[in-house]
């Protein structure tokens, strides 16, 4: 345990002790999740590039494979080149598409180590200039790359599409071409507009009831080449609502960090597995709780579960997008990283306030891996803006 003193909303410190905590569970404890759970991992900044970070981009690609490791071990699979990973806000196309590779090389390594990545169409502009055929041969274009590499794929939503498409009916033309074309069965990415405001009206409408339903149609016409939907709306009923009308045998992966909880758990209709920008920071609750709920455990689950929920909502409040700030201070936290430099310098993109909070809720969540470190390191950090 730890004593620290952390800024309050009243200008004023106030001292906080650390609890204990989770104990990490083991590999052999964390091989039979009865859920499939993918974590979307960040990515790790090279610190001594000399770079301009709002220009440039410089990964540290051994410290952010190693991070994958972490995640593997623990029994999650990633979910590679997606927002998490600073796709589209900071990590362009060239960049993700060298991370993917040694992403999928590392999988190999490592029998039975679960892998998706994301495709989209983030190398074309998003401009009026820019067609439907246009955004349709940019599919192409990742998604032949990918499969080359042998990667599974998750079709990320296209900024570009938000943009041209003009009806339901091009997005129906989209993604009907290009499910017709992929060697195996996908994961679909619906991100809300909370995530990326340059997507609201996916899918041809603003209301989300409506775009669900053109979502579920393109579904339906190609249940065979889709694995599952990921939704990112913030919104557990929305996502049941969906969950209960996907054909047979395709998944509901939840992209909710607000409720993924009681969503993973399901109810007497079924359940979500997960796809989850928030079990990149709480990796070994997440693997606890899932290992927990596969021996039917329920009350273990959310024992582990539910205090993490507070601290997701944290990390992921508006404006929702600056949500990977706190997974990569968590991950400094806990010495997964020597350092808080990111991508495109979003480690501004949020406050000392927010980031003190961050620490008091990551430690009563029990996902402070060393206490001492993380008051060392949060210390740290006050002290460079003049507060310690």
């Amino acid at each position: 345990m730890a004593t620290i003193s952390l800024p309050t909303r009243d200008r004023t410190f106030e001292p906080y002790r650390t609890g204990e905590p989770i104990a990490f569970p083991s590999r052999t404890e964390t091989q039979k999740f009865n859920r499939i759970a993918y974590a979307a991992a960040h990515v790790v900044a090279d610190p001594l590039a000399d770079i301009d970070p709002w220009v440039d981009t410089a990964v540290d690609w051994e410290k952010t494979i190693a991070f994958r490791h972490y995640l593997w071990d623990l029994g999650l699979g990633v979910a590679e080149a997606m927002d998490t990973a600073q796709r589209g806000g900071g990590l362009d196309w060239p960049g993700a598409k060298t991370l993917i590779g040694h992403a999928l090389a590392a999988a190999k390594t490592r029998p039975g180590a679960l892998i998706c990545c994301g495709v989209g169409t983030d190398h074309l502009e998003a401009s009026d200039r820019v067609t439907i055929d246009d955004i349709i041969r940019a599919y192409e274009e990742q998604i032949e790359v990918v499969e080359g590499m042998g990667g599974k794929l998750i079709v990320m939503a296209s900024r570009a599409l938000a943009r041209a498409a003009k009806s339901p009916a091009d997005y129906a033309k989209v993604y009907g071409r290009i499910l017709r074309q992929v060697k195996e069965p996908v994961i679909i990415h619906w991100l809300g507009e909370m995530f990326d405001p340059a997507l609201a009206g996916y899918w041809g409408s603003a209301d989300h009831g409506t775009a669900m339903a053109t979502c579920l149609e393109v579904i339906h016409e190609n249940a065979a080449k889709v694995d599952g939907v990921k939704i990112s709306l913030l919104s557990k009923e929305k996502e049941i609502d969906m969950r209960r009308k996907l054909p047979p045998g395709v998944r509901m992966y939840t992209g909710d960090d607000f409720n993924y909880a009681e969503l993973i758990s399901g109810d007497e209709d079924g359940h979500s597995d997960a796809l989850l920008g928030i079990f990149d920071a709480i990796a070994p609750a997440a693997s606890a709780g899932l290992a927990r709920l596969s021996t039917g455990d329920l009350q273990g689950f959310h024992g582990i579960m539910e205090p993490t929920v507070p601290l997701s909502r944290h990390i992921f409040k508006a404006p929702t997008r600056f949500y990977k700030t706190g997974v990569v201070f968590l991950a400094w936290l806990n010495g997964l990283q020597d350092h808080f430099i990111m991508v495109g310098g979003q480690e501004s993109a949020r406050s000392i306030l927010h980031l003190a909070e961050l620490f008091r809720l990551a430690d009563k969540a029990r996902v402070l891996h060393d206490p001492e470190l993380a008051a060392s390191r949060m210390t740290k950090l006050l002290s460079v803006h003049g507060m310690a």
